[in-house]
């Protein structure tokens, strides 16, 4: 019992103190993209054919690079570099699908608003979370169980992941909902007890990825399931996963650098 006592002392507060503090991002982390504020038509369709899930195209408004099925591999900016970039920012969640598309000269991202103050009493201090791999790769996977380990301790917020769905307040999924796992989905869904949120993470999740127009898939849970929080990326940081939860819980203060 002392020898640990004494580990203990010596390797000391190992938790990161997010949110009041950013910690250092890798190098090569890709964060929020932005388009440049004259993005030419030629540009659209040469990156069309560069995206491997079309996330950058073009509608009724104009051009648009859909985080949603953005894979953040970057291809688009190192082949555009004056038009398409990716900042360090790694808060990229959004309560709405069409929240996720980012325009060309967009400044101000919409972040993902607080809950309902109904469910926000509910859940804001005590938010429990049953994680459904609904035919994920297990990258999206590993960055939720990140958030379990002392570095990030989701705990610490009075977030948790449990094993029953009869436990839990809300679902959290990720893949993109394949034939083998879309009933099994449904059925994990009701046995939530309501009221009860979904969480979708990852491109998959959101859009089906880079499976979104296999027959074997359902190109993500919102063509199933009410999704309230989604949290872009492949897979999404860990802290990009926080952000998002805490943003949905209004527990979110400004950071200092």
């Amino acid at each position: 019992m002392i020898r640990a006592l004494l580990a203990r002392r010596k390797q000391g507060y190992r938790t990161l103190d997010y949110p009041e503090r950013i910690p250092p991002l890798p190098e090569r982390f890709q964060g929020l993209p932005s388009l440049a504020a004259e993005f030419p038509a030629e540009a659209v369709r040469s990156s069309e054919d560069l995206c491997p899930t079309e996330a950058i195209g073009s509608d009724g408004t104009g051009p648009f690079l859909d985080l949603g099925r953005c894979l953040f591999c970057g291809r688009c900016a190192r082949s555009q570099p004056s038009l398409v970039r990716f900042s360090r920012d790694h808060a990229l969640s959004a309560r709405k699908r069409e929240e996720l598309l980012v325009r060309p000269g967009d400044r101000d991202y919409p972040h993902a608003r607080p809950l309902e103050e109904a469910l926000r009493r509910l859940y804001g201090r005590s938010l429990k979370l049953r994680q459904v791999s609904a035919g994920g790769c297990n990258a999206c996977e590993a960055d939720v169980n990140v958030l379990s380990t002392i570095a990030f301790d989701l705990g610490r917020f009075g977030i948790q992941m449990v094993a029953s769905p009869r436990h839990a307040d809300g679902l959290l999924v990720t893949g993109p909902v394949t034939g083998n796992m879309s009933l099994a989905l449904q059925k994990t869904w009701e046995a939530v007890p309501p009221p009860r949120i979904v969480i979708a993470v990852g491109s998959c999740a959101i859009s089906g990825g880079l499976f979104r127009d296999h027959p074997e898939t359902e190109g993500g849970v919102a063509g199933r399931l009410p999704v309230d929080l989604f949290v872009p990326g492949c897979p999404p940081h860990p802290l990009t996963i926080l952000d998002g939860l805490l943003r949905l819980l209004g527990r979110l203060p400004a950071p200092r650098p």
